[in-house]
């Protein structure tokens, strides 16, 4: 059984890469999830190896059961992408997840050079929580229900994710 990503990739995504690349990886994920950070070395090695080609997506699914930081770092990171700084903000906080608190996701913001002041109000008054909620949709309605799940091409991925089973699998059209 195959699951599709729905949406695809849409212009309210984060992505890394150029629209129109011929290879896709979806990630969704979770800044609090150890598998998550875990993935951050291998998915920067497929990014590296195929270069141009690829386009990658990181949609939330903060998992507060397990996690219980996780929807506040989501909103935090949605805060950063408000002032244009999504992707750097992203790699902090895996970076900063074994130390992760609400001062350290402020801190980070401070280092990035982010108004931290306005990301603790942005998270206070959920003015994200509308946009992580799209993301949370669409992981229900494409199957994912843990973190990372992963998207190759369009299609839901099952295989280890080291770099090398990511490029294989995105070489190879899918699953």
């Amino acid at each position: 059984m195959s699951e599709l990503l729905s949406p695809s990739l849409e212009e309210i995504d984060h992505v890394r890469g150029e629209a129109g690349a011929p290879l896709e990886l979806v990630m969704f994920g979770d800044f609090q999830c150890p598998f998550c950070l875990g993935a951050q070395k291998s998915l920067r090695r497929a990014r590296e190896r195929l270069g141009e080609e690829l386009l990658f997506g990181f949609r939330h699914l903060p998992i507060p059961e397990k996690h219980p930081l996780a929807m506040e770092a989501a909103e935090a990171s949605e805060a950063a992408a408000a002032q244009g700084r999504f992707w750097e903000y992203h790699d902090a906080l895996f970076a900063a997840q074994p130390k992760l608190s609400r001062e350290t996701m402020l801190e980070l913001g401070r280092e990035l050079g982010l108004d931290a002041d306005r990301i603790a109000t942005e998270i206070d008054a959920g003015v994200h929580r509308d946009r992580i909620a799209r993301d949370l949709a669409s992981a229900a309605a494409s199957g994912a229900t843990g973190t990372p799940t992963f998207f190759v091409n369009g299609e839901r991925f099952y295989g280890a994710y080291d770099a090398s089973s990511l490029v294989e699998a995105l070489q190879a059209g899918g699953s």
